[in-house]
């Protein structure tokens, strides 16, 4: 058996996990996979182009509904392609048959006869070698350009740019009224906060927590792990460099509609170019290694849903000009982030979203911050999402700012999207149609820390020189219930 560079020798593995109880646009000019995603030694996405073909017209207006006009001529491209592949097949049939029956009559003894008979074998097998050279342009043709279709989008999903609102809880009106609300300047007085020295190390979009900001940042981890925990998530640890055909596979690109750079990708050397080996990228969530973790696995149908949980550090180039809209700690580079995930039967897919999200809502509301739950829709879709909703908090410092409103969760379902491309397949229940199919997958973020810490601050404040902490933190605060200032 293929032994791939993913550590993973048996593409048979039965789990038994025992608990306690992304406006996107995607522009690909030409069907290829870029930046090294898919060297040699990289798995090959199991995409379903035999449904992309047989619906083009569905596929294409997903993705005029998504906003991915670039790709909404791949479904009839790859229709036209299919066609192109079966007329070289029918011609191969009818060649082939010509060629036994010239190789038949070949031992005549006319020598004038045998060598037009000759002469046509050779041509015959011309003809058939450039025919599997055009069908196998026409499947890598085919494979690539289903790969870079979107999902399909849930009926939930509202068309066009504007979410739909589902839960309200509202601040306080004082909290509209008071312009020093703003966690960069109550960080830095606090003694929280240095943003000039992490842009001194690393450049902008990077912090240090200082103090008792370090210590919330480690609360916020353990308790959003731990709420997770006690509903049946089992506790992991994942890497945050994967290889960056592994993050194209679960639906992120290296880079925007702009070609702006997303994805911090590792370079490689000479050695490990020359010989095909898989390109390393820092992950921009814990999303990807959990994914992978199914790479070539046949999971068991009685322990779905097969849940996970785990922080890690996570690495977004988030290209964009610098402004209000990225300040302090909205928008950064490298963050801590509790994830969870999922892997669930075809079509089971709402009882653990639900359950995500009402995760969510308990660590949120415990927090004591205000939110509220949108249905996003079809324009703010990743490409791996058939639904997403998110959930934002309000931030007093952004209310000339979409409201003051500003995500901290997302919870997807990707359907199949994801194991598809990894190869992941679930053994189904006896009586069911299909021996084996392909399972869902559906994340959540339990803990965004950045933004959640940057909203205690600003929501916590008492608007003089205190910001009172969260009771549910106060196991992990060493008995600290209020940040003021250092004596």
């Amino acid at each position: 058996m293929l032994k791939l560079r993913l550590g993973i020798t048996s593409s048979r593995v039965h789990w038994n996990l025992s608990t306690r109880r992304g406006s996107r646009k995607l522009s690909i000019s030409n069907p290829k996979w870029h930046d090294g995603e898919h060297p040699p030694l990289a798995l090959r996405h199991l995409v379903d182009a035999k449904s992309i073909r047989l619906n083009p017209g569905l596929h294409s207006q997903n993705c005029h509904e998504r906003n991915y006009n670039e790709l909404a001529q791949y479904p009839h491209r790859i229709a036209d392609a299919h066609t192109r592949w079966l007329e070289i097949e029918r011609n191969a049939f009818e060649t082939r048959r010509h060629l036994r029956a010239a190789e038949a009559q070949i031992s005549s003894k006319d020598e004038g006869r045998k060598r037009e008979l000759l002469e046509e074998a050779r041509k015959c097998k011309e003809s058939l070698a450039a025919g599997e050279k055009a069908q196998a342009e026409l499947k890598d043709e085919i494979y690539c350009l289903s790969g870079a279709l979107p999902n399909l989008t849930s009926s939930e999903s509202p068309r066009g740019h504007e979410p739909r609102v589902l839960e309200l809880c509202e601040p306080p009106s004082t909290h509209y009224l008071e312009p020093l609300r703003d966690h960069v300047r109550i960080g830095i007085a606090l003694g929280l906060l240095d943003f000039g020295a992490a842009a001194t190390s690393s450049g902008w979009g990077f912090y240090f927590l200082l103090n008792e900001a370090e210590r919330l940042e480690h609360a916020l981890v353990q308790y959003a792990r731990s709420v997770a925990q006690q509903e049946g998530f089992c506790a992991v640890s994942p890497p945050s460099m994967v290889y960056s055909h592994i993050g194209t596979a679960c639906g992120f690109r290296p880079r925007d509609h702009n070609g702006e750079q997303q994805v911090y990708s590792i370079q490689q050397n000479g050695r490990e170019s020359e010989i095909g080996r898989p390109r390393h990228s820092l992950a921009g969530t814990a999303e990807i290694p959990f994914a992978a973790m199914g790479v070539n696995k046949i999971m068991d149908h009685p322990s779905m849903p097969h849940r996970v949980v785990g922080s890690s550090r996570c690495f977004r180039a988030e290209a964009g000009a610098r402004g209000r809209e990225t300040r302090g700690l909205y928008r950064v580079h490298e963050f801590t982030k509790v994830e969870m995930f999922a892997w669930t039967l075809p079509g089971k897919e709402m009882p653990i979203f639900e359950e995500m999200v009402s995760v969510q809502k308990q660590i949120i509301g415990s927090l004591g911050l205000p939110f509220r739950r949108l249905e996003m829709p079809t324009h703010d879709l990743g490409a791996s999402a058939f639904r997403k909703q998110d959930i934002e908090v309000f931030f007093p410092s952004r209310k000339d700012l979409n409201g003051g409103w500003g995500e901290v969760t997302s919870t997807s379902i990707c359907t199949d999207y994801q194991t598809r491309r990894l190869n992941t397949r679930v053994k189904m229940p006896p009586g069911t149609e299909m021996k084996l199919a392909f399972p869902s997958t559906v994340n959540g973020t339990a803990m965004a820390v950045p933004r959640v810490l940057a909203a205690i601050l600003e929501n916590g404040w008492d608007g003089e020189e205190v910001v009172k902490i969260p009771e549910v933190l106060w196991p992990w605060m060493d008995g600290d219930k209020v940040i003021g200032k250092r004596k």
